[in-house]
């Protein structure tokens, strides 16, 4: 049976035509009905299909631009702000900090004009006064001009005491010593580890820094205990020490003590086995510079009554390590401290402190002959 013989109207036998005329017109309205919702449904899919793949391909398009041409400020921008490039900072990471202050509209923007700079290599880390809202390639011009370095770039050598370099860093800050001071015995802002005992003597790691120009005496303190801290992870110190049998912070302490004595690297090893057979058999340690550490003061001698003060720093009276570090030791001391060179030396002298020379004795019959060197050494250069 097909869709005439159910639609079709009776047939009268004797006229041979349909039986309800009313009927047959609704059968051809119904009919249109169909073809009419036909082309529409066949009209909404493809009006359909347009606007989701039309969407897609307009979004596509504006995620390839945003790709080919990132957003970026126009112009030298305005207002002032601080941006530190970090020492090995890469040109994406220097990209997110200029982003992260509003420098650059968009990091993708920066790296684009980084890659295609040639002199973007060239930029030193340190602090930067730069705009805001700028565009990237003015951006970039004020890194390479190192009218924009804002901050004071400073190196403190190993060995010096916490006094004195709170005077290295006032003097090239501005902020006054007593600030540095008092700044120090806020320990617990500064980050110091559990072995320092809250004494930041001997955790103000020695070397070059940048400091923010708006930083506090606190914050530059921080930074060097900082740079101690990450040291000391990184040469894994703590595991060392305990291979050593040593505290932390003893190894720290006798670090100081070699940095003291110590004249050129090459030393720091035979000073450091001193230390170690002095202390096995017994003996004092003797060093004048523990002396003078007491006395706050600097000298290359003692007096005979200096060696009698009751001082705990006083090695002369006292066996054994300083109570704490006397100064603030580098790599190699530290590393000296940790490595002691083999031998059986007791004594040695700064036969030639001018050309930083330091002679090494096994018996006390040796010590007195470089003893003498040294005496000699004195006679020719009076007053040191």
């Amino acid at each position: 049976m097909n869709d005439l013989d159910i639609f079709s109207e009776p047939q009268d036998g004797r006229q041979g035509r349909p039986a309800n005329r009313r009927d047959q017109r609704r059968l051809r309205k119904r009919q249109k009905r169909r073809r009419r919702n036909g082309r529409a449904a066949v009209f909404f899919a493809l009006a359909f299909l347009v606007a989701v793949f039309g969407t897609a391909g307009v979004l596509g398009f504006a995620v390839l631009d945003n790709r080919l041409n990132p957003p970026d400020y126009d112009g030298a921008g305005t207002g002032d702000v601080t941006v530190q490039v970090k020492d090995g900072a890469s040109g994406t990471v220097i990209a997110a900090a200029l982003e992260e202050h509003d420098v650059v509209k968009s990091a993708r923007a920066f790296v684009k004009v980084w890659n295609a700079e040639t002199r973007s290599s060239s930029i030193q880390p340190g602090f930067y006064q730069m705009r805001t809202k700028m565009s990237s390639k003015a951006a970039m011009a004020m890194l390479l001009d190192p009218k924009s370095r804002a901050g004071n770039q400073i190196t403190i050598p190993e060995g010096r005491r916490a006094t004195e370099t709170y005077k290295l860093l006032s003097d090239k800050t501005g902020i006054p010593v007593e600030d540095f001071a008092a700044a120090a015995k806020n320990t617990e802002e500064l980050g110091l580890p559990e072995y320092a005992g809250g004494r930041v003597e001997g955790y103000l790691f020695p070397g070059r820094y940048n400091l923010d120009p708006n930083g506090s005496a606190g914050d530059i303190l921080k930074q060097m205990v900082a740079r101690f801290v990450e040291y000391a992870e990184s040469s894994g110190l703590e595991s060392k020490a305990e291979e050593a049998d040593l505290e932390p912070g003893k190894v720290i302490t006798l670090a100081s003590l070699i940095q003291a004595e110590g004249g050129q690297p090459s030393d720091l090893p035979k000073i450091s086995r001193v230390i170690y057979n002095r202390i096995e058999k017994g003996m004092k340690l003797q060093f004048d510079t523990t002396v003078v550490y007491a006395l706050n003061r600097r000298g290359l001698t003692v007096t005979e009554k200096e060696t009698l003060i009751d001082h705990p720093y006083n090695t002369y009276k006292h066996s054994g390590l300083t109570p704490g570090p006397i100064s603030n030791p580098g790599e190699d001391a530290i590393d000296a401290a940790l490595n002691p060179e083999e031998g059986e030396w007791l004594y040695f002298v700064a036969t030639d402190p001018t050309n930083k020379i330091t002679k090494f004795a096994v018996t006390w019959e040796e010590a007195e002959k470089i003893t003498q060197e040294f005496r000699e050494w004195q006679r020719r250069n009076p007053g040191q």
